[in-house]
């Protein structure tokens, strides 16, 4: 059932914490036995079970959904769309990460202390503490995964707190999803996220082809496994148009552009085609599609 909520959303049990007589009923009670079977029978194998998910005709649905199915199903209890909502604080982080080709990959050791905002432990901290001082990483542990960031629970990353990750001070089944104007201005201004869009960017202009109408194709189908629709490409590559006569026209901007962050940009890619790129880049990233899952 915890899978299952992870997967869709929404447990096949609503209340994850409780299975009890005050919890609710499952919607499909035969559905919640037979996959419990077929888990004991693949000894435990979680990513087996994903895969089983993650691959059904029910969750590759299309999270689209006209007024008279929104009207019968509005929970998609019945599941007769696919599931749609916002990425969890450490899956947002992570996925720019790897889309952008910064993400370290390497698996175990101690945990990890990215860029937050300076002075964020002291106010918590006591005076003996061997944590009350946040002492930033450098190189690569600034891009590994999520999973390996340090958590301080009195003072919890903001980049977990903004997209309602738990403190960890106490257990939590379900996590809830707000939406706040701090949470686009992380995901457009936060050094981790766009440092991230300077890397997408360094792979969209090597990478993606020569022209404008290949890069964006390939921004596109990187960040979204789709092609632009040719309303988008249009639009896209008239914001390109403009930050290119923007940073042509001000190297000074460009260059404080593509030197966020700690890596190192590109030395023999223009700043100014660079920090075009970036914000384009920075614009895929922040896309309702990209931030949600569909």
């Amino acid at each position: 059932n915890r899978i299952w909520q992870q997967v869709f959303g929404t447990g096949l049990v609503k209340t994850s914490d409780d299975f009890g007589t005050r919890g609710d009923l499952p919607s499909h009670p035969e559905l919640l036995d037979w996959l419990a079977v077929e888990f004991r029978k693949s000894g435990w194998d979680q990513k087996s079970l994903f895969r089983l998910l993650l691959t059904s005709s029910t969750f590759r649905q299309d999270s689209a959904a006209n007024s008279h199915v929104l009207q019968i199903d509005p929970e998609n209890r019945l599941l007769s769309h696919g599931p749609r909502f916002r990425l969890d604080a450490e899956q947002l982080r992570d996925n720019v990460l790897y889309v952008s080709g910064l993400m370290d990959l390497t698996m175990g050791g101690r945990g990890v202390q990215p860029y937050q905002p300076p002075d964020i432990w002291e106010p918590v901290g006591y005076e003996n503490s061997n944590t009350r001082f946040y002492l930033q990483d450098h190189g690569a542990s600034l891009y590994r995964r999520s999973v390996y960031c340090f958590m301080k629970r009195t003072a919890p990353p903001p980049f977990m707190t903004n997209f309602d990750g738990p403190n960890r001070e106490q257990f939590c089944t379900r996590r809830e999803r707000s939406n706040t104007p701090l949470q686009a201005l992380q995901l457009m201004n936060d050094t981790q996220h766009f440092e991230a869009a300077r890397g997408f960017a360094e792979q969209i202009v090597t990478v993606g082809g020569k022209t404008a109408d290949d890069r964006l194709t390939y921004a596109f189908r990187r960040a979204l496994a789709r092609a632009p629709r040719p309303e988008e490409l249009t639009i896209v590559k008239r914001a390109l148009e403009q930050y290119l006569a923007r940073y042509q026209g001000d190297r000074a901007a460009a260059q404080k552009v593509v030197k966020v962050g700690e890596s190192k940009p590109r030395a023999d890619l223009p700043a100014d085609e660079l920090a075009a790129y970036t914000l384009v880049a920075n614009l895929i990233l922040n896309l309702d599609e990209t931030v949600n899952r569909n």
